[in-house]
């Protein structure tokens, strides 16, 4: 089980980005998978989630309209859009298998990948 986040960069504020959580070794369509971020001096939390049915989806109040989590099964890869990125969005994102509850939390997620930064920046 292998989980490798990309699609990290520089975006200017109100910008959008696309990160991808590309998995090995299982099928993306049988696992939840969620998205978390750590900023600089900050602890790591959760961001958005999606269950096992593309009918379970939770997103952290911070993101909500600005950020849609979805599956595509044909890539094996759970997708993160982010638009209109605002500075405090900037963070290294990682991607994870676990439980999708309402609050994300890491304590139920695993198998964590390397994460992928995020930069905000005029």
């Amino acid at each position: 089980v292998q989980l490798q986040a990309s699609g990290g960069g520089l975006v200017h504020p109100g910008g959008s980005l696309r990160l991808s959580c590309k998995a090995s070794g299982f099928d993306v369509g049988s696992y939840a998978i969620g998205w978390f971020r750590q900023a600089p001096g900050k602890e790591r939390e959760g961001v958005s989630c999606i269950g096992t049915t593309d009918n379970t989806i939770y997103y952290k109040d911070f993101v909500k309209g600005r950020f849609t989590i979805s599956r595509d099964k044909a890539r094996n890869t759970v997708l993160l859009q982010m638009n209109n990125v605002k500075p405090e969005d900037a963070a290294v994102y990682y991607c994870a298998t676990g439980a999708c509850t309402y609050n994300i939390r890491q304590i139920l997620f695993g198998s964590w990948g390397q994460g992928t930064l995020v930069t905000v920046s005029s």
